[in-house]
């Protein structure tokens, strides 16, 4: 049995500094954020939390207090489920495996109503607690992790590699920023709005050689809950809805950073999960109106939307000096914000972007609303693209 898999609501609360010092008298609770988003997002699809009979948790940040998240929420909620409830980790993939599983429960009839929701706090947590556990997932704990090896890290020798190869500049890149912030601005859910230009960007002290403070994601707290319904269900609500039309998987066999001799800003992972998503779909990369990639950094959008063909290959630095990916150009990429602006709250900012695809295709995006959007599609990864997870959407009205 495989029934059509819609996108019926969604919520989420603004990224930004929400978790509590461990020390402070009053605590902001995880719990008590997700369960505003579970609210809003059942009330923008118009069902009762009676309906769900799924609902697929990404598993918290290691620093939450409550353990078994998944089962205390649903007590919380007073939710009872037939078809599924479980909590899943993929590193930045976590959001959307959760959406990935909560599909599944649908298309398989387990499930009428699933729900696909998540809560990342980490901004009260230490620094140093916090990048110790970066560094323990980059790659091998023996190899990388006495030497500091960070996250940031590859991505600065993707842009390295970047240049040498297409000769872009380090303007080039910045723009990927301006861009997103330009987005940003129009989104209430960023976490930063500020307009900032290329000499804004290019000013920053650096971070790792030759991405600077605005061309990596911070720190962010947030929330997020999608509604997922059989399309039966998505037309009895009278409502605009999403379809989801394809979706791709592949993984390298490689834990990040691999010792295996590759072409390291080919992104080769997000090439293959593309094309299948592409070819479930029916669809090509000239029918796509609209794409959420997840990207870390200035240098992963433009290899993302150069693997997913949006842009061709070497020539994603310059599309977004052109305009070519802003609102109002060719192919809008993260109209968002993106990671950098909107704000990156890891185990859940893939809902996010399915967040904003919502917003896009039902045409509720206001001033930062891709013109007749119907088609958009999202990616998100295990680390360094090693593994990538993408989704097609399609607008029903």
């Amino acid at each position: 049995m495989s029934a059509q898999v819609t996108l019926v609501g969604a919520a989420a609360v603004p990224c930004g500094r929400i978790q509590s010092p461990r020390d402070a008298a009053i605590q902001s609770l995880e719990h008590e954020t997700l369960a505003r988003c579970v609210i809003d997002a059942l009330r923008d699809a118009g069902l009762p939390k009676e309906s769900i009979g799924a609902l697929v948790f990404s598993h918290p940040r290691p620093y939450t207090q409550q353990r078994y998240f998944g089962t205390f929420m649903a007590n919380y909620l007073r939710i009872k489920a037939d078809g599924l409830l479980m909590e899943v980790l993929g590193n930045g993939m976590t959001g959307g495996l959760a959406f990935d599983q909560a599909a599944q429960a649908v298309a398989s009839g387990r499930a009428d109503v699933a729900l696909a929701l998540g809560v990342n706090f980490e901004t009260g947590t230490p620094s140093a607690e916090h990048m110790n556990l970066s560094m323990r997932a980059t790659g091998d704990l023996d190899f990388h992790v006495p030497f500091g090896f960070t996250p940031i890290a590859w991505y600065a020798m993707d842009a390295v590699r970047y240049m040498h190869e297409f000769g872009a500049t380090r303007r080039e890149l910045a723009a990927v920023a301006v861009k997103s912030r330009r987005h940003a601005a129009l989104n209430p859910l960023a976490q930063f709005r500020k307009p900032i230009s290329v000499e804004d960007v290019l000013a920053q002290r650096p971070i790792v050689e030759p991405l600077g403070l605005y061309e990596v994601p911070p720190m962010s707290d947030g929330a997020a809950c999608l509604v997922l319904a059989r399309e039966e269900v998505a037309k009895s609500l009278g409502r605009p809805y999403l379809a989801l039309k394809g979706r791709g998987f592949h993984h390298e066999g490689a834990h990040q950073i691999s010792e295996v001799p590759n072409d390291m800003i080919a992104l080769g992972s997000a090439q293959r999960a593309g094309r299948a998503a592409y070819a479930e779909a029916g669809l090509s990369a000239d029918d796509v109106d609209v794409a959420e990639l997840y990207a870390p950094c200035t240098i992963i959008e433009v290899l993302v939307a150069e693997a997913l063909q949006l842009v061709p290959r070497g020539r994603g630095a310059a599309a977004a000096a052109s305009g070519e990916t802003a609102l109002g150009g060719r192919i809008p990429v993260n109209t968002s914000g993106g990671l950098i602006s909107r704000g990156h709250p890891p185990y859940v900012t893939p809902l996010y972007s399915l967040v904003e695809l919502a917003e896009q295709l039902r045409h509720r995006a206001g001033e930062r609303q891709v013109k007749d959007a119907r088609i958009g599609i999202t990616s998100c990864e295990l680390g360094n693209y090693n593994a990538a997870l993408v989704h097609v959407l399609e607008a029903r009205v």
